[in-house]
């Protein structure tokens, strides 16, 4: 059985990270304003028409070298993540939120402050619940492996106790307590106020793969994608 979640370890200086940061983090923000700005346009058709062939142009140059497959996740030597094309916090995903997450090992919690636009609405000038428990799970998977438990998602309870409306948001989790191979995580998502609008409760579950790693006398993953 294939176990793709354990990252492989790249042979990358800090220097040439930072090169890869440097360059590739600006063009995500780049579509990701070109995605609002489509969105929210309100040029007329003959308008649109050029500009859409301008995008389709330098897509096709994006396009003349790529990768074939999903980006995966891989690590430099110093333990720096690559994890860049995950949904949340993918550096080089246009369609990440993004969110920056700081991990707490101390208190086994993890926190992000973010702003969700226009992009990431449900309701009417609310954030869609699935991009609610999107962040949510991200975060409390950030707290799992805070707390040195990381697992994947076995069950992911959200309670939305009111709208989140669209801009500045923050989102903590936390690890409540262990048991065996199961981390259990509460969490909570804020508007700008600081007032809740969504709670939860995960279980993290340490894959059986990693488990019979450990059996062997292996090192265990410090995080799975």
């Amino acid at each position: 059985m294939d176990t793709p979640f354990i990252p492989t370890v790249v042979e990358m200086t800090d220097e040439e990270y930072a090169v890869e940061v440097a360059t590739y983090e600006p063009l995500a923000q780049s579509v990701r304003r070109l995605a609002n700005a489509s969105l929210l346009t309100t040029l007329t058709e003959n308008e649109i028409a050029p500009i859409r062939a301008e995008i389709d142009a330098l897509a096709r140059r994006l396009e003349a070298s790529q990768r074939t497959a999903a980006f995966g996740v891989t690590v430099t030597p110093s333990g720096r993540v690559r994890g860049h094309g995950n949904a949340v916090v993918g550096m080089r995903n246009p369609i990440a939120v993004p969110v920056k997450i700081v991990q707490d090992k101390e208190r086994q919690r993890a926190d992000a402050s973010f702003h969700l636009g226009p992009l990431y609405e449900g309701p009417p000038q609310s954030v869609h619940g699935g991009v609610v428990a999107l962040i949510l799970d991200q975060l409390c998977g950030e707290a799992a492996a805070a707390g040195g438990v990381p697992g994947m998602t076995g069950t992911l309870t959200i309670r939305y106790e009111q709208r989140t409306p669209l801009g500045d948001c923050s989102a903590s989790a936390w690890v409540d307590h262990v048991e065996g191979v199961k981390t259990f995580v509460k969490g909570e998502m804020r508007q700008a106020d600081g007032e809740v609008t969504a709670t939860c409760e995960g279980i993290f579950i340490i894959p059986r793969w990693v488990r019979e790693m450990i059996a062997q006398g292996q090192p265990k993953p410090s995080r799975f994608e």
